[in-house]
């Protein structure tokens, strides 16, 4: 009979048992070290850093970011060089990407070189932008660690790959390698005041993910705030800034990010939007000299309204980024550049457009 009245009770007590089990966590807030910034610690960043103002940096001698960081290909001699020439130039910051495939590989050995690379830069008075993530795939391959192909001459950015491979993005059994990639790298340098803000995610969407890619954006941002950097995080809106997804990198950064290839009245109407929340803007891709987006045009605009920027490219090397976007097999170096300012040797495409840079950054050649 105690056994029956036992069972009884338990039956009756299994509702609420199960009740409290399956209750949904989601209603429990983050803690707030893993929250976005408030605009006010947004501001106060900003207030602490001078006008950022540098470049997508890649040495000459790489193709793509793997060739940049792999071991074999590695090369501190270029890349000390030529971030010479940047800080010539008044640069005090340049945006790197990695790419998740050479962690994959080489996860201290990465490490490694990427804190090598923060000390080359350092030396110049240069911080450090690192990306993480990015769909944008030029070459139309799979990334893979080892020997890269060699650039198709005339075609810009031909051996450039997304990080990581893009079938991963929507395979969530993917996921926690990348979760130990964000979170070993973040860890490792979100204490590092050689790096200034960390960009998540290039062009989320690109490479015809589109709306495929937000949830990968959103993961991203929860793995990188529980490592508790004290750097802000941001993800660049570059197409429909309307869109969901936009909409999503936007309320999920803690400071702004845009990029910005268009004409000065799409620049304006871009800035217009990315200050409605009031934290800091940045533009983290520019440079697109045959519409006019130029440094004449735009540099002293973002140096009076204190708008970081990072143009596109340095020196004219391997990605060949000087060519326009669908630029031919075997094409002539075009009369105008694309993207890049210096030749292999460091001479100026256009010295005059030095000129205007060091007028700007307030630098004496």
């Amino acid at each position: 009979m105690k056994t029956v009245l036992l069972a009884a009770v338990l039956l009756l007590a299994l509702p609420s048992v199960l009740q409290a089990t399956e209750a949904p966590t989601q209603a429990v807030p983050p803690p707030l070290s893993e929250r976005q910034w408030t605009v006010a610690r947004a501001v106060a960043w900003q207030k602490q850093q001078p006008w950022l103002v540098g470049c997508n940096f890649l040495p000459s001698t790489a193709v793509n970011d793997i060739e940049m960081w792999q071991k074999e290909t590695f090369d501190p001699q270029t890349i000390e060089r030529e971030l010479g020439w940047a800080h010539s130039l008044g640069f005090n910051s340049v945006r790197v990407f990695l790419n998740f495939v050479v962690w994959q590989a080489d996860p201290e050995g990465l490490k490694q070189r990427f804190g090598e690379f923060l000390a080359l830069a350092h030396r110049q008075g240069i911080t450090t932008m690192p990306v993480l993530f990015d769909d944008c795939n030029f070459a139309g391959c799979v990334a893979a660690a080892g020997r890269q192909p060699e650039p198709v001459p005339g075609v810009h950015n031909s051996q450039w790959v997304s990080s990581p491979p893009l079938a991963l993005v929507t395979n969530q059994a993917a996921w926690p390698a990348l979760e130990r990639y964000v979170k070993d790298l973040v860890g490792a340098f979100g204490q590092d005041a050689r790096v200034v803000v960390w960009d998540l995610y290039n062009e989320p969407g690109n490479s015809r993910m589109g709306a495929q890619s937000q949830p990968l954006v959103e993961v991203a941002f929860a793995w990188a705030r529980a490592t508790q950097p004290v750097q802000p995080l941001t993800c660049a809106v570059w197409a429909d800034f309307k869109a969901p997804l936009s909409r999503r990198m936007l309320e999920l950064s803690d400071v702004v990010s845009f990029h910005g290839y268009d004409k000065c009245a799409g620049i304006e109407a871009k800035l217009k939007a990315c200050s409605a929340s009031g934290r800091p803007v940045l533009c983290t891709e520019w440079l697109r000299r045959q519409t006019g987006n130029t440094f004449e045009a735009l540099l002293p605009l973002f140096c009076e309204r204190k708008i970081g920027c990072w143009n596109w490219g340095l020196v004219a090397g391997r990605t060949q980024t000087y060519f326009p976007w669908g630029s031919p097999r075997n094409g002539p170096e075009p009369k105008v550049w694309q993207h890049d300012l210096l030749h292999r040797d460091g001479q100026p495409y256009d010295a005059a457009e030095i000129e205007c840079i060091r007028r700007t950054t307030a630098v004496t050649p």
